[in-house]
């Protein structure tokens, strides 16, 4: 008989001091839909006269960074969003319904990689790029899409729907699979929907020291697992757990043991569970960019302590050394297959 879960106590939704409309995005129906979201949440709404968001810079990157923070902007995804990319190993494809994220997570992967202040914006043309993806799926075999590579798409479903959307559509495919990722943990509108086992819910988890200190703005782990534990016992779903980024930090095997007894106390029954490993890694323009928001990080940005790393376009980022790697990798390998013999690792990075 399978436990009853332990109730945790949720952390707030986030709520925008500012929620900007583009034109374009009111002519959208989503657009519209999401237009109702916020009115009944009585936040203060900015009609945009051109498709063009502005008054989002301060004086300096903090103030810029703070400004943008707290601003949500709905527009249109343009037409290059609708050429998708690989995005191997996660998922044969990324696609995105946001850009830009609530959370303040002090290594935070978006950094860099995002042009411009980190306003979240939503895309109110969703179904054109959810009937864009039909032309990449795969004849004859599974296709996987990934749609949190942007955004943390719980953060923001409150004031969207999107992410519901994107459940039931990939719910009515044959070959079609979504996959989502999420360091928050309010999943109730999820749990009823009729996703036909072709979404895959995961969380983002890491060790104490690093949850408490690096990840500004997030449900605690604990209430992230008791989610899991919820679309996995209530909604019927696909689970996976990202534990992300992995760090040596000081005592930590003591404290990743920690984080996984807690996972097997709460993941305690049988589902698809998967599992994907990340170790923390860093870029120089990353490191510029998170070093202007958080400025008093304690995050280990020191470049000596690390090895370069380069990809075939020339690109490179600051990754831990082999010994390190080869230590942490089979650590977590060993510990998760005692603790989950039926779960799948599906990588190491």
């Amino acid at each position: 008989m399978v436990a009853s879960p332990v109730l945790a106590r949720e952390s707030k939704l986030w709520m925008p001091d500012r929620v900007l409309f583009t034109p374009a995005a009111l002519d959208e129906p989503w657009g519209q839909q999401i237009l109702e979201r916020v009115q009944s949440l009585d936040l203060p709404i900015e009609e945009l006269p051109k498709n063009r968001l502005t008054g989002l810079r301060g004086e300096d990157d903090r103030e810029t960074y703070s400004i943008a923070k707290r601003t949500l902007a709905i527009v249109t995804a343009p037409q290059s969003q609708l050429k998708l990319s690989p995005i191997p190993p996660s998922a044969d494809w990324q696609f995105h319904l946001a850009e830009g994220c609530p959370a303040h997570c002090q290594y935070c992967y978006l950094a860099g990689s995002l042009s411009g202040p980190p306003v979240i914006r939503v895309y109110a043309n969703l179904p054109q790029i959810l009937d864009n993806l039909a032309r990449y799926e795969h004849p004859n075999r599974e296709t996987s899409y990934e749609v949190s590579c942007y955004t943390d798409p719980l953060g923001i479903e409150h004031l969207t729907g999107s992410l519901a959307e994107c459940i039931r559509y990939f719910g009515t495919r044959q070959d079609g699979y979504l996959r989502w990722v999420s360091k928050f943990s309010h999943v109730e509108g999820l749990l009823d929907l009729p996703h036909n086992g072709h979404t895959r819910c995961r969380v983002s988890v890491n060790a104490a020291p690093v949850s408490q200190r690096l990840e500004g703005g997030t449900a605690s782990v604990e209430e992230r697992l008791q989610a899991l534990r919820r679309l996995g016992l209530e909604g019927g779903y696909p689970l996976g757990i990202v534990i992300a980024p992995i760090m040596p930090i000081d005592d930590w095997q003591a404290h990743y043991t920690q984080l996984l007894d807690r996972m097997s106390e709460l993941i305690d029954f049988d589902c698809d569970l998967t599992f994907e490993l990340i170790s923390h890694r860093f870029t120089p323009g990353s490191k510029q960019v998170l070093l202007s928001w958080y400025p008093n990080t304690k995050l280990d940005l020191d470049e000596s302590a690390r090895v370069v790393k380069r990809n075939k376009f020339g690109g490179m980022k600051y990754v831990y050394d082999a010994k390190t790697m080869r230590e942490l990798r089979q650590f977590f390998e060993r510990e998760l297959a005692r603790r989950f013999p039926h779960g799948k690792i599906l990588y190491w990075t």
